[in-house]
């Protein structure tokens, strides 16, 4: 089979699904290849801000999730749902470390404009350095110096990006983009799956979307 599958990626950093979403697809992703190697693979990143309402600078992450969920144990409950379902994915989160529940819109800007100086393997490790950075080392993704130093860090030239991390919190446009809830993924702009779903779910709504455009090609 040779052909192109083209993948859209909804997410948001401070969302730990989102994480355990991304190393599922890789899996995926991974298998896809090893069972049809002659596919080529488009990646495409679309950043969805879920607390746009946030002030600029963040608010505190424990408070934020004690009023959310109601209760210091309800919150402990889920964060032990969440760290099970990562280490399920082979992913270590230490909750405990963060601080801050930081508005995102500067974070996104950022991705979409390194994003934008092309590089795969290299916005992929500016995507994982941002993930890394909240999840494991608790640093406040709101922080334009923070934003800049790990953009640095990946290669990206200080200039070609420090223009886009103002830390104003302005609302992302998100250009009329579909999904609310993350992770979300359309596979070849037709079929569609919600939530961080197994790596054979996702393989399976791969090979779907692979399958229509071949019937289609076929039927023309």
């Amino acid at each position: 089979m040779s052909a192109t599958l083209r993948i859209d990626v909804f997410f948001d950093f401070i969302c730990p699904w989102c994480l355990i979403g991304k190393r599922h697809l890789e899996r995926a992703l991974d298998l896809l290849r090893i069972r049809h190697p002659d596919v080529q693979q488009e990646l495409a990143w679309h950043g969805v801000q879920l607390l746009p309402h946030l002030p600029p600078q963040g608010v505190p992450f424990a408070e934020f999730y004690r009023q959310r969920l109601g209760s210091a144990e309800a919150v402990r409950m889920r964060q032990a749902q969440v760290q099970q379902a990562a280490a399920d994915a082979g992913l270590s989160l230490d909750l405990s470390g963060i601080d801050v529940m930081p508005n995102t819109a500067t974070a996104h800007r950022l991705l979409q404009h390194a994003s934008a100086l092309g590089g795969a393997a290299r916005r992929n490790a500016l995507l994982e350095k941002l993930f890394d950075a909240y999840f494991h080392d608790g640093k406040n993704l709101a922080d334009p110096a923070v934003l800049l130093a790990m953009a640095q860090e990946c290669g990206y030239p200080q200039d070609a990006l420090a223009d886009c991390l103002s830390a104003d919190a302005t609302p992302l446009d998100d250009n009329g983009m579909p999904a609310r809830g993350v992770p979300y993924f359309i596979f070849n702009r037709r079929i569609e799956v919600s939530g961080a779903q197994p790596p054979q779910l996702l393989l399976q709504a791969m090979e779907q979307a692979l399958e229509q455009d071949t019937n289609r090609s076929s039927s023309l």
